[in-house]
């Protein structure tokens, strides 16, 4: 199985347009984070998990030329605004499987009206195939992906986990049962906002917290601020097993 990080910034992205902040001007690629998502891959399949507005830059960067289904964590805008710019793939591949809460997808409705329009359907318009998920697990070819349940502030989120790699973004709270899901990773991908404690976000103590309990080999942060600090500077102060993601970073597991 391969992981690519397509972005690991925040919902702004790095550097914040019109920002003076030092990691906003650095000249170091690390520091520059498109709005988070990845690219899962194994045998002959490709998903990706969330498109965000910069889905087409993380599509041309990573080369991708298909992809089989894309899994919403959740509704916010730096997770699914990218929606549209599946067009390249519908035109080659058909309707592109969506897998997400039925929330999520009840606001992609909304949002995307031409995309879910089945009657005077707009010709150029692309087309999902829609795969409502709960929290149970379900099967992606021969691949079992787990749920992982949580809360963003007071919004229920999903995380997932594909055989011994699990990625959650966005958390705030994860409860005791749904913790126990992810027990004997090889790799665990968390959220790490920035220092300061915030409403909706891991900061980067709560998320080393919870990388300490749980025990994967590996861990990656992820959905990271400018005010987590220089990518370099970050990485000397975290535990050995730890890892401050960055965009393009590539996993093989």
């Amino acid at each position: 199985m391969k992981i690519t990080f397509l972005g690991t910034g925040t919902s702004q992205g790095i550097p914040i347009i019109g920002s003076d902040h030092p990691v906003c001007l650095s000249n170091n690629p690390k520091d520059r984070r498109l709005r988070v998502s990845v690219l899962v891959e194994w045998d002959c399949y490709t998903y990706v998990i969330d498109c965000g507005p910069d889905f087409r830059q993380q599509m041309l960067t990573a080369n991708c030329s298909k992809i089989d289904g894309i899994l919403f964590t959740h509704e916010h805008a730096d997770h699914t605004m990218g929606l549209d710019d599946i067009r390249p793939f519908f035109f080659r591949q058909g309707d592109i499987p969506i897998y997400a809460h039925k929330r999520v997808v009840k606001s992609l409705e909304r949002r995307f009206d031409y995309i879910f329009e089945t009657k005077n359907k707009y010709p150029g318009a692309p087309g999902v195939a829609v795969n409502i998920i709960e929290n149970k697990p379900f099967f992606l070819h021969t691949m079992e992906v787990v749920p992982v349940s949580g809360m963003h502030n007071n919004l229920q989120v999903f995380g997932f986990r594909f055989n011994n790699f699990a990625y959650l973004t966005d958390m705030k709270t994860v409860p005791h049962a749904e913790r126990e899901k992810l027990k004997n990773l090889d790799a665990l991908v968390v959220n790490a906002l920035r220092l300061e404690p915030h409403e909706s976000h891991f900061n980067l103590e709560e998320a080393l917290e919870f990388i300490s309990e749980l025990n994967p080999k590996k861990a990656y942060l992820t959905h990271i601020s400018h005010l987590l600090g220089f990518h370099d500077e970050v990485q000397k102060q975290l535990p050995e097993n730890v890892y401050l993601a960055y965009d393009n970073l590539q996993l093989t597991l």
